[in-house]
């Protein structure tokens, strides 16, 4: 079933914001999946199996930089 996610990635304590950002952005890119990084989230559509592993990846990717919140809403209905 393909799937799309939006992501938002919140470095806590961090002195800067872009490493963990762009952790996520590369944990999903080496799944295969095309990221399209906005603002204030990131959204990616794919098979849901490549796109929850490459959400846990991404998540381990940017808790390595440092303290992290990850919020994902994931839906089988939006357009791709």
């Amino acid at each position: 079933m393909n799937v799309s996610a939006q992501i938002s990635i919140y470095p806590l304590r961090q002195e800067r914001l872009r490493p963990a950002v762009s952790a996520v952005r590369e944990a999903l890119k080496a799944r295969g999946l095309s990221p399209d990084v906005g603002a204030m989230s990131t959204v990616v559509t794919g098979d849901s199996a490549a796109v929850f592993s490459a959400i846990q990846e991404a998540f381990e990717a940017a808790a390595a930089k440092g303290d992290t919140v990850v919020t994902v809403t994931v839906s089988n209905a939006c357009p791709t």
